[in-house]
């Protein structure tokens, strides 16, 4: 039994900061990569940034300089600092993470999802 349950979200106007945190709970024997992603409406899901088990980082170009992906691994949570918001940004944030569960079970989990609104 694992979830992820992301929180931070909310309106902000355009140039302003947010930030979005992820918190992993339930049976979980280690966490290998956690990352974000968010889907605007009538859009695909794209990849926002992703920090990997060995602790590289990936962004997509869109928000380079500006987002800032960390993990505190021994709270098992991710973060997402977003910094000079546009008007591209607003989307359901979601968090992901590859977890292997107690019973050693490997799996994609994924968070509920958080609303970011960017207005100006």
């Amino acid at each position: 039994q694992v979830q992820l349950v992301e929180s931070g979200g909310g309106l902000v106007q355009a140039g302003g900061s947010l930030r979005l945190s992820c918190a992993a709970s339930g049976s979980i024997f280690s966490i290998n990569a956690m990352g974000w992603y968010r889907q605007a409406p009538g859009k695909q899901r794209e990849l926002v940034a992703a920090s990997t088990s060995g602790g590289s980082t990936n962004y997509a170009d869109s928000v380079k300089g500006r987002f800032t992906i960390s993990r505190d691994n021994a709270k098992n949570m991710v973060y997402l600092q977003m910094n000079s918001l546009k008007p591209e940004d607003p989307a359901v944030y979601y968090c992901n993470a590859e977890v292997v569960s107690t019973a050693r079970a490997t799996f994609d989990y994924w968070g509920q999802g958080t609303q970011v609104t960017v207005s100006s």
